[in-house]
């Protein structure tokens, strides 16, 4: 029975997680999975034609299509918006089931030849976050939530890549404590918002944001970070 491109790139992504531990997202994992998938090397190049790089953000978005599901079946009505978030964060992390092949990933994602595959990956996490939990901001709102949260994660991803605490206990502390310094910011903004004498100095953010949220309407882009 013939696959469909969704099927062997899962089918790829789980042999290849089988060798990252050992040989990271590189072009030696990736021939080795499709040896391992029984697939053909074409047909392989068809569905990833960047090889390993491919693979490692299918990983992502995997881990990203585990989160929205349990946030989707989990009740977190009674929480506070921040803990929400938190959640989120946490569920997130938690749909990992190899921190090895997250290791490996950053590794990937931080040479400047994928570099900015990688910032769109922790947009996209950030945006279907927000987007989740109701989201419908429609001005500045819209990139300074994405942007902050991207920010937090990316930080809450390295410390808990080093985290060798119980249940990661010492993680769940260190988001709380940056969601904390962005409630902060976000109570400042609106504090600004609502001063008369302060609200014009935000016209420039808000129109700069415009900016950057069109390519993202045009081309399903996060704007500048794409």
């Amino acid at each position: 029975m013939s696959l469909t491109y969704e099927e062997a790139r899962n089918r790829l992504l789980d042999a290849a997680l089988a060798h990252v531990a050992f040989d990271g997202w590189t072009e030696e994992t990736f021939r080795a999975a499709v040896a391992d998938a029984g697939l053909d090397m074409d047909f392989a190049r068809a569905i990833c034609p960047r090889g390993a790089v491919d693979l490692a953000l299918a990983y992502h978005a995997r881990g990203d299509a585990a989160m929205l599901e349990r946030l989707a079946s989990e009740d977190l009505s009674d929480l506070r918006f921040r803990d929400r978030i938190a959640a989120a964060v946490r569920f997130r992390l938690e749909a990992v089931e190899d921190k090895e092949a997250v290791r490996r990933g950053v590794t990937l994602f931080a040479l400047p030849a994928h570099a900015s595959e990688g910032a769109k990956a922790i947009w996209q996490t950030c945006d279907a976050i927000w987007t989740a939990l109701g989201d419908t901001s429609d001005d500045v709102n819209w990139y300074t939530k994405r942007a902050t949260l991207s920010a937090v994660y990316s930080a809450t991803v390295l410390y808990w890549l080093g985290d060798e605490s119980p249940a990661h206990e010492a993680t769940w502390e260190f988001l709380d404590r940056r969601i904390d310094n962005v409630m902060q910011f976000e109570k400042f903004k609106a504090d600004v918002q609502k001063n008369p004498l302060l609200k014009p100095f935000l016209a420039g953010p808000n129109w700069l944001a415009s900016q950057m949220r069109a390519p993202r309407a045009k081309d399903g882009l996060p704007g500048s970070l794409g």
